[in-house]
């Protein structure tokens, strides 16, 4: 090979380096966030508009909270929602997660066949439950059994997958299911089901439901990046809360009907805020799950929950809005 073509070949391996390194400069300073494609967890697709250095996010939808905490164990995303359930788990194994800000409340409603004569929780002795182990819906559903005197041993409890509970309802399959929405609004609009009650108890859990969770070593080497990703939380979330429109809009784009949608919209909370309620929910929420055998000790939550980052950013939009 000649002086001039080992030149050339020396310039293309110099050119191709460079954009290989530009590609991994650019993949590494996009912001990735996970969640679900649902109403209540729906900041997420809004934050790009709020991020203010003009990062690129790349949102990617989940649907099931243990594939979301593996995902950001393993190092594929900055920032994801979950339930707070997942969050509890995985601290009670050790795994260095932390909820820096809230997600979402309310959300969930026990529902009956609308011809199944139930009009009491105390009715539900003997019938059959449809529910998923281990979820926030499980805990729910023990607590407002044990409001009417029951036990899970007082009812038959049948796994039944969140998308197939009211189809489950409709065939006489279950008598009833406690779930998330908007799985309660379509049963009832459908007229397959009737809301029995709202599990909302504020001496047990209240109304806490799912949070935005990272990693101790995103907190501890990006900061920033995460303080940047809470505040952007905080102002999707007051935006979706005073332009409803867009909140019903992009919903409709998960593949809702705009009906459910509407009415399900009375039992969804869009949140970020973790003040000491919802810490004291949470203490309690793992209380629960430690009595129905889903974690085998209680976590340290006051480590679990880091607050700072909501705070900062309260102050932050505070700042913004009356700047004097």
């Amino acid at each position: 090979m000649n002086m001039f073509n080992q030149k050339q070949w020396l310039l293309r391996f110099v050119f191709i380096a460079f954009l290989l390194s530009a590609g991994v400069s650019h993949a590494a300073d996009t912001i990735m966030v996970g969640t679900w494609k649902t109403p209540q967890t729906i900041q997420p697709y809004f934050y790009q508009d709020f991020i203010t250095k003009h990062r690129p996010v790349e949102v990617r939808p989940f649907t099931n909270p243990g594939d979301q905490k593996n995902a950001l164990l393993a190092g594929s995303l900055d920032f994801t929602g979950t339930t707070l359930v997942q969050a509890i788990l995985s601290a009670s194994r050790g795994e260095p997660v932390v909820v820096v800000s809230s997600l979402c409340m309310k959300c969930s409603a026990l529902v009956v066949g609308n011809k199944s004569g139930i009009f009491k929780t105390g009715e539900l002795k003997g019938k059959r439950v449809g529910y998923v182990p281990g979820t926030m819906h499980h805990v729910l559903l023990f607590d407002t059994l044990a409001r009417a005197g029951l036990t899970q041993k007082d009812v038959q409890l049948i796994r039944v997958d969140f998308f197939d509970m009211v189809t489950a309802l409709s065939r006489g399959q279950i008598d009833a299911f406690l779930s998330g929405e908007p799985y309660p609004t379509m049963a009832l609009l459908n007229g397959t089901g009737r809301i029995l009650a709202y599990p909302y108890f504020g001496d047990s859990i209240g109304t806490i439901n799912a949070g935005m969770l990272t990693t101790r070593d995103m907190i501890r080497n990006n900061p920033d990046r995460i303080q940047e990703l809470v505040t952007a939380h905080v102002r999707a979330t007051a935006y979706l809360k005073s332009h409803p429109e867009a909140w019903l809009r992009r919903s409709r784009s998960f593949g809702y009907d705009t009906q459910v949608l509407e009415r399900a919209a009375k039992n969804i909370e869009l949140s970020w805020n973790m003040d000491e309620t919802f810490i004291l929910h949470t203490k309690n929420l793992a209380l629960r799950m430690k009595e129905l055998g889903i974690i085998e000790r209680l976590p340290d939550i006051d480590a679990l929950i880091d607050t700072r980052f909501v705070k900062a950013a309260q102050q932050s939009i505070q700042h913004d809005e009356n700047p004097k």
